[in-house]
């Protein structure tokens, strides 16, 4: 607890101020109490700090490959093609495939066209299932290394047709 015990204070008088007069003096007396003010201190040793950089870099590594390939199905200009057309990927990346313009449209992977032991049924949309609005999406992650063709069946004809290299 602080105490004041007392304090002189100076008062000029503004009114009917005289050349050579002397200020009048106020002599007062006051107690102030003052809660303690808890003291945060925040120590962190090197190893610590390092711990925590270390973590932030571990976190940022997993989330950039957690990140998508997008593939938009329809050019913006209204063409119907893959923008882009061709891609490579890392094995278990993931590629997004989002519905831009000219649709409906769906992504089939050709069988004739992809790594001997993929199965193309599991990694395509039927071909009654399409993508009717804008930015619906379709999503695939491919693990085995190789080429992946795939097309647009209501647009293969128009030339919807696109390859992914696994690598």
């Amino acid at each position: 607890m602080a105490t004041v015990v007392s304090a002189a204070v100076v008062i000029p008088s503004f009114t009917g101020i005289k050349a050579g007069a002397t200020p009048a003096k106020v002599s007062a007396t006051a107690k102030v109490a003052a809660s303690p003010v808890p003291r945060v201190s925040i120590k962190a040793s090197l190893k610590d700090v390092r711990v925590a950089v270390a973590a932030t870099a571990a976190s940022a590594i997993l989330a950039s490959n957690a990140l998508a390939v997008e593939v938009k199905l329809g050019g913006d200009d209204g063409s119907l093609a893959f923008v882009p057309s061709e891609l490579s990927i890392s094995s278990g990346e993931k590629i997004v495939f989002k519905n831009n313009a000219g649709f409906p449209h769906n992504v089939i992977f050709d069988d004739d066209e992809i790594p001997s032991g993929v199965d193309a049924s599991k990694i395509s949309m039927s071909d009654e299932d399409l993508l009717n609005a804008p930015g619906e999406t379709y999503a695939v992650t491919l693990t085995e290394k190789g080429s992946y063709s795939f097309y647009c069946s209501p647009h293969q004809g128009a030339g919807m047709i696109g390859k992914v290299t696994v690598n």
